[in-house]
């Protein structure tokens, strides 16, 4: 597997209110003329990340782009779950319905934050969105105590299945309370109300990798395909495979990218998203500072 950089395909910031920074874990779209929906997450003044979303056509993205103005999905009301930021994850398109998987972030006093899944559902196409619930979809409970993030959700004959981000704790290093978290398995009937019993998926390599990041899962003929980003001293773009979806065997060593030795995604590459157009793959994913930089794109050379 090698993957052919083709360089950054929404330059952050964007430049509007709710959006002075960033833009960060793709989510990818296909619309019926072969242009790309890709929605994002950008920071406001305050540091809060709300989701955003572009249009825009693969073969002209520069002057195609156009970005919506105004936040898809918002920040939740003080107290919620999302009062301090909403990440995308994921969409899935099932029954007429859209289904749009977030994370939803709060602020800390003894760790800096807590996250969890929520879900906002789209019954025109993706015009509007509206919250499912004021609460997560995927709270904490005995088999994941800290949080959970980032799901990547397929529906296979009627089955839901759910690849996402638990916690596993929290450490204190220099003095500094820091996150561990690796990727568990769950399903549902409605993609709503979920069934866990804790099988981790994606565990960490060694002693010196402390958050894998969100999973991208494509089912091909022969095998269940995950993308994810995990980190020691900085996320790298790592990949896996599997049989049926539960018994993963990681091949980093495959991956077939790595950080350029200059430029936007020179220091780290995070959050790969994988989705196919027509005959090519297409890998979206952030470089440096966790998509300060913005959103990059790469082919996957076929043989």
């Amino acid at each position: 597997m090698r993957w052919n950089k083709r360089g950054l395909l929404l330059v952050a910031p964007v430049e509007l209110s709710w959006a002075v920074s960033h833009a960060a874990l793709p989510v990818p779209q296909l619309l019926g003329d072969g242009r790309l929906r890709l929605y994002f997450s950008a920071r406001d003044a305050q540091g809060r990340s709300q989701i955003g979303r572009a249009e825009l056509d693969l073969d002209d993205p520069e002057g195609s782009l156009a970005v919506d103005p105004e936040p898809v999905v918002r920040i939740g009301p003080l107290g919620a779950f999302d009062d301090a930021g909403a990440t995308p994850s994921c969409i899935v398109e099932n029954a007429g319905r859209q289904y749009k998987y977030y994370s939803g972030w709060t602020l800390g006093r003894t760790v800096p934050f807590r996250f969890f899944v929520g879900c906002a559902v789209s019954d025109d196409g993706g015009s509007v969105y509206r919250k499912v619930s004021a609460a997560p979809i995927l709270e904490r409970n005995e088999i994941d105590p800290f949080l959970t993030a980032s799901p990547w959700v397929i529906v296979e004959n009627g089955l839901w299945r759910m690849w996402y981000v638990s916690g596993t704790g929290w450490t204190l290093e220099h003095g500094e309370p820091r996150h561990s978290y690796h990727i568990k398995y769950a399903e549902s009937d409605d993609g709503l109300a979920w069934r866990r019993d804790g099988l981790v998926c994606i565990d960490y390599r060694d002693s010196s990798e402390y958050a894998i990041a969100r999973p991208c899962v494509i089912r091909d003929s022969d095998r269940y395909r995950m993308w994810f980003s995990a980190r020691g001293d900085a996320y790298r773009i790592c990949y896996a495979e599997s049989e049926d979806g539960l018994a993963w065997k990681r091949l980093d060593e495959s991956v077939g990218i790595s950080t350029s030795e200059e430029g936007w995604d020179s220091e780290m590459q995070a959050y790969p998203a994988v989705v196919d157009r027509g005959e090519r793959r297409l890998m979206l994913y952030n470089g440096n500072g966790y998509g300060a930089s913005g959103i990059g794109w790469a082919d996957l050379e076929r043989d």
